[in-house]
């Protein structure tokens, strides 16, 4: 049983590959904007539990081919700022520093969307997912400050426009919940979501000899 993570997100990979997992990685390429742009009137953890399911379910065949026994996971996250505005990925510093100016001092919901299909023989056997919402509280950078963080380009290509285990974490003052979902993954829901198709989480743990 192999598994798979259907995300370029180098925060997730890290996340999985300290605790124990070592992912064949496989990058969906979904276009975000059609998956949400089909949805009727969504709620926001509609919008990030559809994009998840979209890019597990986008390399299901790339996935058959090579590991026929497998789960694919999928995940995306969206930020839910504290005026009710759900925001992905900045893009442009000019709209990086402009969210930081608007958050700074304030919370926002931090919602990741888990998708989990399992494979068998190639084929797909049992899918599930779920959402989690974690609440992220803010600091107040000053203007120096922002300008420097959105300089550093980090925080261009990252949902909400910040990070907590890069420089954005100077500037975050805690999280309510659960921590490895601000970074992309959680891995209690994940773990959650991997028994629901009848996979324990340890039988996919490395091995301590195996590096």
């Amino acid at each position: 049983m192999r598994f798979v993570l259907a995300s370029a997100s180098p925060a997730r990979l890290s996340v999985l590959r300290s605790a124990g997992i070592d992912p064949l990685v496989r990058v969906s390429g979904v276009d975000e904007d059609a998956v949400t742009a089909a949805l009727v009137d969504p709620a926001p953890a509609e919008v990030v539990t559809a994009l998840a399911e979209a890019k597990a379910d986008a390399v299901v065949g790339d996935v058959a081919a090579v590991e026929p026994d497998a789960v694919i996971v999928g995940c995306d996250s969206m930020l839910l700022t504290g005026t009710g505005e759900i925001v992905g990925k900045p893009g442009t510093a000019e709209a990086a520093a402009k969210r930081w100016r608007q958050n700074a001092g304030g919370t926002g919901e931090l919602l990741t969307g888990h998708a989990v299909v399992r494979l068998r023989d190639g084929e797909v056997v049992d899918r599930t997912s779920a959402h989690l919402g974690t609440t992220v509280r803010f600091g107040e950078p000053t203007d120096t400050e922002i300008d420097a963080y959105v300089a550093t380009g980090e925080p261009l290509h990252v949902a909400g426009g910040f990070t907590l285990e890069g420089f954005g974490g100077w500037f975050v003052e805690g999280v309510d919940g659960d921590p490895s979902s601000v970074l992309g993954i959680s891995l209690p829901l994940t773990r959650k979501l991997l028994a629901d198709v009848g996979v324990g989480i340890v039988t996919l743990w490395r091995t301590p000899n195996a590096g």
